[in-house]
C-alpha cells in the first residue's frame, strides 16, 4: 500500500532519471490534460511531500526558466505506481493503465494509474495545509506534536492518518505504530504519549524510506515484515492472541485497523 516511504522511494527514482534532463516527449493520458505537451523543457526538480509527488518543470523559455514553470503534481491512491526504465524498454503493466509518459534521451518515466494527476504554478502554496512530512529534510517533530495534541478527543489511529495533523502514515503503519506503542487505535490522543508516537513514526518510515520491502519488525521474510497490519486471526508475535481487524475512520475514508487485544490497551 503506498504511504509515505513508497512515495519517498518513487521521487528518489524519478530524481536519479529525470532531474537537469530535458523532456524529449510527454503524453498525458486523462482528458483534462490530454492537449499539454512538455517536451523540450527540463525537470528542475523531484520530491516527496507526504504522500505527494511533485515533478517540477521549468518555463518554454531557456533565459527565463521561472516563466510558465509548473509542476506535475501526482498521488498514488492505492493502485497507482512510477516506473522507470531505459527508453524503449517493454513497460511492466499495462499500457492503458499509463496516465503519463516521460521520456528523456535515455529513460522514461510511466506514470500508471494514478489517482490523482494534474499540473500546477503553485505546488508548495497547494500543499500548505499537509502537516510536518515525516521524511522532509526540514522535519519538525515539535509542530507535529502540536498539531497531534491540538485535537486530544479524537481516537490517535485517525489523528495518525489526518495528513493535516503529520504527513505520511496511511493504514499500515498506523496499524503498526499502535502496535509499537502497545496502545489500542480507540485511544483518544489526550491519553497517549505523542513525544514518542511521533518520535517512532519518523524513525520506522525512515527506515524503509529505500527499502524494497518495508518492515517493521526487522525482519525482511515475506510472513514475518509486519506485527499486525493484514494478520486477523493470526497469533501475535508476542502475546499469542489471535489479531483483530476493525474500521475506524469517517465514512468514505481507508478505515481498516489491525490490533493485538492483548497487547494494546
Amino acid at each position: 500500500m503506498p504511504e509515505g516511504d513508497t512515495v519517498f522511494a518513487a521521487a528518489a527514482r524519478l530524481r536519479a532519471a529525470l532531474e537537469g534532463q530535458r523532456l524529449v516527449r510527454t503524453q498525458f493520458r486523462v482528458p483534462s490534460l490530454a492537449t499539454v505537451d512538455l517536451s523540450k523543457r527540463t525537470v528542475r526538480s523531484v520530491r516527496s511531500v507526504g504522500k505527494h509527488l511533485l515533478i517540477d518543470v521549468a518555463g518554454p523559455d531557456d533565459d527565463r526558466p521561472e516563466s510558465g514553470a509548473v509542476s506535475i503534481h501526482s498521488h498514488l491512491k492505492m493502485e497507482g505506481s512510477w516506473h522507470v526504465h531505459p527508453s524503449g524498454t517493454r513497460w511492466r503493466r499495462p499500457g492503458f493503465q499509463a496516465r503519463v509518459v516521460l521520456r528523456t534521451a535515455t529513460h522514461e518515466a510511466v506514470g500508471f494509474e494514478l489517482g490523482v494527476l494534474e499540473l500546477t504554478e503553485t505546488p508548495d502554496g497547494d500543499l500548505a495545509y499537509l502537516g510536518p512530512d515525516l521524511l522532509s529534510d526540514d522535519w519538525d517533530p515539535a509542530e507535529a506534536v502540536r498539531r497531534i495534541e491540538s485535537m486530544p478527543e479524537e481516537s490517535i489511529g485517525v489523528a495518525l492518518l489526518d495528513q493535516r495533523l503529520i504527513a505520511g502514515i496511511g493504514n499500515v503503519y498506523r496499524s503498526e505504530l499502535c502496535f509499537l506503542r502497545k496502545v489500542l487505535p480507540t485511544r483518544a490522543v489526550r491519553e497517549v504519549d505523542i513525544p514518542s508516537m511521533v518520535e517512532l513514526s519518523r524513525r520506522v518510515l525512515w527506515a524503509n524510506r529505500l527499502r524494497s520491502a518495508r518492515t517493521t519488525t526487522g525482519h525482511t521474510a515475506p510472513n514475518a515484515r509486519l506485527w499486525v497490519y493484514g494478520r486477523r486471526g493470526r497469533l501475535c508475535r508476542r502475546c499469542g492472541s489471535p489479531i483483530e481487524r476493525g474500521q475506524l475512520g469517517s465514512i468514505g475514508e481507508d478505515r481498516v485497523i489491525y490490533f493485538c487485544p492483548g497487547c494494546q490497551t
